[in-house]
């Protein structure tokens, strides 16, 4: 089976939990459009953006979707939220399968420095399966302006990019170009799903591994549910993007050591330079 649908959830959220709205909304979804296999949450939509509120997982919270997502017979991808571990605060986005079992989690690699204080980075890129569709990755908001990432994901074999957002900043036009560079560089279905609402501008968008803009969303509350085809993502990546680049082919036959990448290049030169991570003005 090549075909699989996916439906991401813009929702207009205030900052505090929002548990309960957001569970009725994955109902009507499974009542509207009962052929959707999976549903994506935007990032930290459940309890908003405050650290104090971080669970442990596994955790009651995280029970909770695994409880709705039996019920609904869905993959739930939960956006993300604060992961209290230890002394440890992390960013952490949950894959609930339809039987309610979590197949893994994902830490943001790249907190939102230096606004996103008190927050851990991850240290693992993330990709799961699912059974007799294929391989699906995970990052979450800032961590699309890394084009490392989505590279990563497509070399671990994700044929879809899920990236639950919250942006509510000037900033979002940005991250539509983004989005769409990402889909086209890891010929990968991107999907960047943002709040709406006071949290977020919305505007969220689903980008085919053509670069094509399936979907892009208002401002507003808004369901965006995509079938999508991973022989499609298969036929891009094996003769090229508009039958032209084949770009991960080139990356994988290509012998050049990156400078960027090597370990002295982050402390020394040009990076070394930049001065602190700071905001403007501090």
């Amino acid at each position: 089976m090549s075909h699989f649908s996916i439906a991401g959830l813009q929702l207009e959220l205030s900052n505090q939990d929002n548990f309960h709205f957001i569970e009725q909304e994955i109902e009507r979804v499974k009542r509207v459009f009962p052929w959707v296999d999976m549903v994506v949450l935007s990032e930290l939509s459940t309890f908003g953006t405050s650290t104090k509120l971080a669970q442990p997982m596994p955790g009651p919270a995280e029970q909770r979707y695994c409880d709705i997502a039996v019920k609904n017979k869905l993959w739930i991808i939960t956006g993300s939220l604060f992961e209290q571990a230890g002394e440890h605060v992390y960013n952490t986005s949950s894959v609930i399968n339809p039987q309610g079992e979590v197949v893994t989690r994902y830490r943001k690699l790249f907190p939102f420095y230096p606004y996103e204080k008190g927050v851990t980075p991850g240290e693992h890129c993330v990709v799961f399966d699912v059974p007799e569709v294929g391989r699906f990755g995970i990052s979450i908001c800032y961590d699309q302006w890394f084009p490392e990432i989505s590279r990563s994901l497509a070399c671990m074999g994700a044929e879809v990019i899920l990236c639950p957002t919250l942006t509510g900043t000037i900033d979002r036009e940005l991250e539509l170009a983004i989005a769409r560079t990402n889909a086209v560089v890891s010929q990968s279905y991107f999907f960047n799903i943002n709040v709406a609402g006071r949290l977020g501008n919305g505007r969220s968008i689903v980008v085919g591994p053509d670069g094509q803009v399936i979907h892009q969303a208002g401002e507003k509350n808004e369901i965006i549910p995509i079938e999508v085809d991973l022989n499609h993502v298969r036929r891009v990546r094996e003769r090229g993007v508009l039958g032209l680049g084949q770009t991960l082919k080139s990356f994988r036959d290509s012998q050049m050591q990156f400078p960027a990448y090597q370990p002295q290049a982050k402390q020394a030169g040009a990076l070394a330079a930049l001065g602190p991570l700071k905001k403007p003005g501090e």
